[in-house]
């Protein structure tokens, strides 16, 4: 176990007052537009994910998505700032991951093309309403996110936004000296600048301390990095982290020599308390939270909706959030969450959709803190039944992807937990719904993952699984997801024979 939870410290008081003002009342001057008839039914962010998971959408909720696309309109001017304690600078609370990025419809038996002009109107959008930091990696969006946030950015002016990128030499042929400068270089040529604001070490503590000194000891490419942020070419060195919590302590306990300036840690309601929890590979937010305010360094936060999970919830915890606070979409919960501790700079997310990027944007302009009684409902209450679902902890950043063999690991996932979260597993042959919750579930996961990208044609290489941020046995889960269809095919055989 590594969630050190006797070294924790109590989460430290936010810095903005709680202002009064929600719904249609006025925040700051702005009336906010009334979502109520959208979020009655599912919270904001997840009829797109959903539609995507069982390839179908009701009338019901096009509807629903259509007057929401219509309602939702962001105030400009109103986004909360977070200041840079090491540098002043004035950075967004809601920050863009570049992960995701939209896509253009898909010829049969290729890759979809990443749509630009919807990236290009995405950016302008979010630069409009206050938004100055971009997250980015050289190993997002099958290697294409980089030059494809450089198109965007280029047309902007150089001093209204922020750029972070990563050192993102995983491949050991990316590790050699060479090819990690080159890679460094790379990004800035696709980012078309000739500086970096904030660049990190990616994703330290996945393989230990043996991985770490590969990638940035053993061949000199940290004092490398050091150097460029001494000539400026580096305005800000962190890292990011998921693995192994001493490789994060011993990096921490570099800070005299290293200086850092900042670090990106995953946090979000779920995490706080239950990470370790949920897999004894991962470290509890409370815990790496409280190490960096330890050290004044400031946080940067990765996947506050932990890869759309707190989206989509299942229904009865939608209800009890709701029932909170019904004119602001469940994924608002989470932002406000992940944006009210002192410390944070940005908080990141990953918006594929305009609508996701305008309730995202709704959250942060302004921000308005969570109470002490709504942050307790968050840990003692929704997270806590949250941790029971026990839910497989795939965040769909597809790091497992491309598989080699054609494997859909997030697709397939994704589609097992919502039905869990829904209440609709087809587990119980004598259930009077069996049937029907069988064949939607099988239906649903041709929809969701063509047929020849499931789980029975996994050959248990293993090559997905080093690359996992939550260090998911990848193998073992795509092997109980396929000898549960294969039940599900079996019982139906069995059952038609006893009809006969």
């Amino acid at each position: 176990m590594n969630n050190h939870k006797d070294n924790q410290s109590p989460r430290l008081s936010t810095p903005l007052a709680y202002r009064e003002g929600q719904g249609g009342e006025s925040v700051g001057g702005e009336s906010y537009i009334s979502r109520r008839s959208f979020l009655k039914l599912v919270g904001a962010g997840a009829v797109a994910t959903t539609a995507a998971l069982t390839g179908c959408k009701s009338k019901k909720q096009q509807a629903i998505e259509d007057e929401y696309k219509q309602q939702l309109e962001p105030p400009t001017g109103k986004m909360t700032y977070r200041k840079n304690p090491k540098n002043g600078d004035k950075v967004s609370l809601l920050g863009y991951g570049m992960m995701r990025l939209p896509t253009l419809p898909a010829k049969e038996g290729e890759d979809a093309e990443f749509d630009q002009e919807m990236i290009n109107q995405q950016i302008d959008y979010a630069i409009e309403h206050g938004m100055n930091y971009f997250d980015t990696s050289p190993a997002y969006s099958r290697g294409l996110s980089e030059r494809c946030t450089g198109i965007a950015l280029s047309r902007h002016k150089r001093s209204e936004y922020y750029i972070a990128t990563k050192l993102s030499n995983f491949a050991p042929e990316t590790q050699t000296r060479e090819a990690s400068i080159e890679m460094y270089h790379n990004s800035m040529r696709e980012l078309q600048v000739d500086y970096i604001d904030y660049y990190l070490l990616h994703a330290i503590g996945g393989g230990g301390m043996d991985a770490f000194n590969a990638r940035y000891m053993d061949n000199g490419i940290l004092d490398y990095l050091v150097e460029e942020r001494a000539a400026g070419r580096i305005r800000n060195l962190g890292f990011s982290y998921h693995g192994e919590v001493e490789v994060f302590d011993t990096l921490l306990s570099w800070n005299d020599k290293y200086h850092w300036d900042f670090v990106q840690i995953e946090l979000n309601y779920l995490d706080w308390d239950y990470a370790n929890e949920i897999n004894d590979s991962n470290t509890d937010a409370s815990y790496l939270y409280a190490e960096l305010q330890k050290r004044g360094i400031p946080a940067v936060i990765m996947e506050p909706l932990l890869g759309g999970r707190l989206a989509k919830v299942p229904q009865f915890v939608a209800n009890e959030l709701k029932r909170r606070d019904p004119e602001h979409s469940v994924a608002s919960w989470a932002f406000r969450y992940a944006g009210t501790p002192e410390g944070v700079l940005t908080v990141l997310s990953g918006m594929t959709y305009m609508e996701h990027l305008k309730d995202n944007l709704l959250s942060y302009c302004p921000l308005v803190p969570l109470t002490e009684d709504e942050q307790r409902f968050l840990d003692d209450d929704i997270a806590r039944k949250l941790f029971s679902m026990e839910n497989i902890p795939c965040t769909n950043c597809k790091y497992c992807m491309p598989c080699p063999y054609g494997i859909d690991i997030p697709g397939i996932f994704g589609h097992y937990n919502k039905c869990k979260n829904d209440g609709t597993l087809p587990n119980d042959v004598l259930d009077k719904h069996y049937m029907r919750l069988r064949r939607n579930y099988l239906i649903g996961l041709d929809r969701a993952v063509p047929r020849l990208r499931q789980a029975n044609h996994c050959i248990q290489c293993g090559q997905c699984e080093p690359h996992c941020p939550q260090n998911i046995r990848i193998v073992r889960e795509l092997q109980k997801i396929d000898q549960f269809v294969e039940d599900l095919n079996t019982n139906k055989a069995i059952l038609e024979q006893k009809e006969e």
